[in-house]
């Protein structure tokens, strides 16, 4: 990843069979239309491809068939993050190996180590792996929280080259901007937020959204990344719905069902996590509508 990455980055699903093996032929399908519809680059196994329930050789050959297909037409992103030091290193270095152009690495999950073992965790990764690396903090999922002056000082580490930053803090992230906008790229992890983080400097978006509605989110980024204001405005309100909506129970599973409901993928999830319940079908299909969203006829 030679240029700093921008625009519009699609957290991308693993589809699953309804036996929950994983479904290359929908995967494959699901990346050509991100590519067509001008999506900029692909998140794969991060958190709405299901990593924490794929095994280690699931995980690392998905990188590898996402990089084959892909084929150098877009970047990818392979999320490589975990709780254990050794096995974050093992997943990044899996990932370079296998031809990424780049890592995403969650803060350590359970442990809720202090902010001097976070610095040291994403610096042992950032010095024994050379791939561009992009840190990502989620607090509410991880109960971890990578603070600004931690980030600042990974920010100068040569590998480091971006933040998720997925608090859904518009103040912070804006902060975060100004103290490390200069040297790190920022990337919103809140749907519903990137309009704002984006006008006031951000990168772009590593998004769940972009999943159903690709090249909406591709055309809302540019527009604000140009600082059309009103014109991604009027784009984003458009997708508000599906921000909102795509979260009304743990990611992915509203995601998968509204692909679902869209003919792209299978009805396939794996446990623990379960199909969407039926008292959110409405809000999500609502939210596809106000999208312009077209559901499959078999749906």
């Amino acid at each position: 990843m030679s240029t700093r990455l921008r625009g519009s980055i699609v957290a991308l699903v693993s589809p699953m069979h309804g036996d929950g093996s994983l479904d290359l032929a929908a995967f494959d399908r699901l990346i050509e239309w991100h590519v067509k519809s001008g999506t900029n680059a692909v998140v794969v196994v991060g958190t709405t491809g299901e990593s924490a329930t794929l095994t280690v050789q699931e995980h690392c050959d998905l990188v590898a068939h996402c990089v084959k297909v892909v084929n150098g037409r877009i970047p990818v992103i392979a999320g490589t993050g975990s709780n254990s030091t050794d096995e974050a290193v093992y997943f990044t270095e899996s990932a370079r190996e296998h031809g990424a152009d780049a890592c995403l690495l969650v803060t350590p999950y359970y442990n809720k180590p202090s902010q001097e073992g976070l610095y040291r965790h994403f610096k042992a990764v950032a010095e024994q792996v050379a791939i561009p690396q992009i840190l990502y903090n989620v607090p509410g999922r991880t109960a971890c929280d990578l603070k600004l002056e931690t980030v600042e000082r990974l920010a100068d580490l040569e590998n480091i080259v971006g933040i998720k930053d997925a608090t859904g803090d518009i103040p912070r992230g804006l902060e975060l901007i100004a103290k490390c906008g200069d040297r790190l790229a920022v990337y919103s992890g809140e749907d519903a937020i990137t309009l704002p983080l984006m006008l006031g400097g951000a990168d772009g978006t590593i998004s769940v959204t972009a999943n159903v509605a690709p090249a909406m989110m591709a055309q809302m980024c540019a527009l604000a990344g140009s600082g059309k204001e009103a014109a991604a405005r009027a784009v984003d309100d458009k997708l508000a719905l599906l921000h909102r909506n795509l979260f009304l129970e743990a990611n992915p599973v509203p995601v998968k069902w509204a692909l679902l409901k869209m003919g792209l993928i299978e009805e396939g999830i794996r446990l623990p996590l379960v199909e969407l319940d039926a008292k959110y079908h409405i809000q999500v299909s609502e939210a596809l509508s106000c999208a312009g969203i077209q559901l499959s006829e078999a749906a």
